[in-house]
């Protein structure tokens, strides 16, 4: 995305009147979103009665948190009314990315002595 589409971005959501959690990441960044919030996202969509949002809580809720979410057979998360097999998809892909980026850290900290002693100060 170029410099042009990121800022019509920030303006078409600027303000915090956000419909959707997507639009508070696009202002204030990843990082000020609630685990409810960025599980909603990957949601996208409620139904009627629940939105995105209130499916993400009850996934929480439910499996207390990411770790929790993650050590789950798929099959039940479709017990959650509102997520079928594409949103379970989603989240199970975002999942499966997350830990493949632990693992390069535990790699790396495992193979590199410099940043084992700037990450926690030992060998």
């Amino acid at each position: 995305m170029d410099n042009n589409e990121n800022q019509h971005i920030k303006e078409k959501y600027q303000g915090g009147d956000w419909q959707h959690a997507g639009g508070k990441l696009i202002e204030l960044g990843a990082g000020s979103l609630s685990d409810t919030e960025l599980l909603s996202i990957l949601i996208s969509t409620g139904i009627k009665g629940k939105s995105a949002e209130k499916i993400a809580e009850e996934l929480l809720a439910k499996f207390g948190s990411y770790k929790g979410l993650s050590n789950q057979p798929l099959k039940k998360f479709l017990k959650i009314k509102g997520l079928g097999d594409v949103k379970i998809i989603r989240i199970a892909a975002a999942l499966e990315i997350a830990k493949r980026c632990v693992d390069i850290v535990i790699k790396e900290l495992k193979e590199d002595k410099e940043l084992r002693m700037e990450v926690f100060g030992e060998e």
